[in-house]
């Protein structure tokens, strides 16, 4: 990892199998495409969140006990990767998340690997995120909000259920102004992958 150049990149080509999948991330590395080729990422300075270090503004607090939202998980997996892979992002031209990177991450979901959290109102999704958990670690991949405060949401809620579930650390990746909000900061790649191996 050590050869990555000063954006992270690692490596370029490839494909997306499972067992490929699984070993990048099991050594801290995540896909990216560039057209139709996967591209191979592990950044140093990470953007991580601890689950104890998660801040809940009173805001969110509000609309949380509101009662405005429902959450779920791993109720709409397909659903959940297609409206992130929809999504403008500022200083973005299209997406990463091509046809060939849902399909992969739908196959991590049916085995267990890959996991959603929903936001629901009124009986429509209306923002959730996906990710991977690798041992005590989540790797989230992306967020997706069609209604105020539902990424967020989702984003505290599922927080709290990985924090039961034992998990120490949520990879957040690069960093966000929307992520560090809620308490996601830098650490090294060597602390992370560390983390990655406890």
């Amino acid at each position: 990892m050590e050869s990555a150049d000063p954006d992270g990149l690692l490596a370029i080509g490839g494909d997306l199998s499972i067992e490929r999948l699984q070993y990048a991330y099991q050594h801290g590395i995540f896909p990216w495409f560039s057209g139709k080729i996967p591209m191979w990422y592990s950044p140093d300075p990470r953007f991580v969140l601890f689950p104890d270090e998660l801040v809940i503004s009173k805001s969110m607090k509000q609309v949380i006990r509101s009662g405005k939202f429902l959450f779920t998980i791993n109720q709409a997996f397909a659903e959940v990767i297609i409206k992130c892979s929809k999504i403008d992002r500022e200083g973005q031209d299209g997406t990463w998340i091509t046809p060939e990177m849902i399909n992969a991450y739908i196959r991590l979901h049916e085995k267990g690997i890959a996991f959603s959290a929903e936001t629901w109102q009124d009986g429509q999704l209306v923002g959730g995120l996906y990710g991977v958990r690798v041992g005590k670690i989540f790797c989230g991949e992306s967020m997706f909000s069609e209604q105020s405060n539902a990424s967020k949401f989702a984003f505290i809620n599922f927080v709290e259920y990985l924090q039961k579930e034992k998990v120490i650390l949520i990879d957040c990746q690069i960093y966000t102004s929307h992520l560090s909000s809620l308490g996601a900061r830098m650490i090294t790649r060597k602390d992370y992958v560390s983390l990655l191996n406890s």
